[in-house]
């Protein structure tokens, strides 16, 4: 029976079964073997309903999806290019906080680079920066703002890892900040290089950008500032976010009409309602983990090979770089419950093992030859994947680079965090 079971668990995998079935048949078959009542899974389910933080996810993607269907994209792009374009590589740098902040509030990568690509790349070539730089620029920025809040990654990450939102919020945001500034100069070096004239600053246009973007600037300080001000919580962060988008997109700017906000709600929750039942399978199965002992019996395997925590956290980036290529989600609630007790054997704060784990998301967005990006940004400006990989090497090791730093320097997580007194 088992060796049956195997092999239709493999047919069922190569034939392109969803991953929640897969999970869900391999916990049940786990807890049948061994003797468990398989209302375990059930229990886990209802844990997980009963979690208060749970409504900060559909209410977060419900409004960054609002967002991606209006206007904001464009007005985005806008204000960062009067603000920025007047210094050297200015054009890119704008693109650089744009695409950051907007995946920041949509939580999703791919839709930053759909939503966004279309207006940076051509400004971008305009300005004269060789087509390799600005491709490479796009497909690695999608994925920039998941270190940033209200990002969906680090809530989810912060649900299944058992530690506060708000404290992962925190430690998150200085290696993003980190990353977006290794990017910038970056971007001003190619720029000094390739002779890229800056957009002359004008005192006007910046006016003329922050008028039309007037209610949605203040969207990040109501959003970051309520939450890290005390003034509310991520969930009723995510609340005031949800209502205070829909007022303006669909009253003030009349971008999306009311009639079309139950469509947009239905595309949204198509994924949150993806997202939950990945999430519950996999608990189910991380139970069954943990009752078998599994994140022990990996640390004694490691233990006996690994004795420095430097090793062991670089053959983690190593693991969690292959394993976030794909499927990010996924990666996050089969991942976490196995190696983080690992890691707090081998002295390494859990709060800043989130933050790396997020890192290594990131970066897996666009590592050759399956990171996600790379193929959406194929798609979106037609251009053959091997194009893609010579275009994102130089951001990648950029990137890695950062990782590394983080990686080495665990205060650079845990300062933010101190700072604030945050539990």
């Amino acid at each position: 029976m088992t060796a049956l079971f195997i092999a239709a668990f493999a047919a069922l995998a190569l034939a392109g079964a969803p991953i929640f079935a897969l999970m869900g048949a391999l916990a049940l078959r786990l807890f049948h073997e061994a003797g468990i009542d398989s209302s375990a899974v059930i229990i886990e389910l209802a844990r997980l309903a009963s979690l208060p933080s749970l409504i900060a996810i559909p209410l977060f993607t419900f409004a960054g999806y609002v967002l991606a269907e209006s206007g904001a994209p464009k007005r985005l792009v806008a204000l960062a290019e009067a603000l920025f374009g007047w210094i050297p590589g200015g054009v890119a740098v704008a693109g650089l906080c744009a695409t950051a902040l907007f995946t920041a509030f949509t939580g999703a990568s791919g839709v930053t680079i759909i939503a966004l690509g279309g207006l940076i790349f051509p400004l971008l070539r305009r300005q004269g920066y060789p087509e390799n730089f600005s491709l490479g620029l796009i497909s690695t920025t999608g994925s920039l703002g998941l270190l940033f809040p209200p990002s969906l990654p680090i809530i989810l990450y912060a649900l299944v890892g058992k530690i506060s939102v708000d404290k992962l919020f925190a430690a998150a945001a200085v290696p993003g900040l980190l990353l977006l500034g290794a990017l910038c100069v970056y971007a001003v070096v190619v720029a000094r290089r390739e002779g890229v004239r800056p957009v002359a600053f004008s005192w006007s246009g910046v006016r003329r950008a922050a008028r039309e973007q007037l209610w949605e600037i203040p969207l990040p300080f109501l959003v970051i500032g309520g939450i890290y001000g005390g003034l509310f919580t991520a969930s009723e962060a995510a609340a005031v976010m949800a209502f205070y988008v829909v007022a303006v997109e669909s009253l003030v700017y009349k971008d999306v009409a009311w009639s079309r906000l139950p469509e947009v709600a239905r595309r949204s929750m198509m994924l949150v309602g993806s997202i939950l039942i990945v999430l519950g399978c996999a608990l189910g199965l991380t139970g069954y983990m943990i009752d078998a002992e599994i994140p022990g019996l990996l640390f004694a395997f490691l233990h006996d090979r690994v004795s420095s925590p430097w090793v062991f956290l670089a053959m983690l980036n190593v693991f969690l770089l292959v394993v976030n290529m794909v499927e990010i989600f996924s990666a996050i609630v089969i991942v976490v419950p196995i190696i983080a007790p690992v890691a707090v054997q081998y002295g390494i704060d859990p709060v800043h093992l989130g933050a790396l784990f997020l890192l290594n998301l990131e970066i897996g967005y666009m590592t050759p030859p399956l990171g996600l990006n790379l193929f959406l940004a194929s798609r979106r400006f037609d251009k053959p994947l091997p194009i893609l990989y010579r275009a994102v090497g130089p951001f990648w090791a950029l990137l890695v680079a950062t990782l590394l730093i983080v990686t080495y320097c665990p205060s650079l997580s845990l300062w933010l965090p101190g700072l604030l007194r945050l539990k």
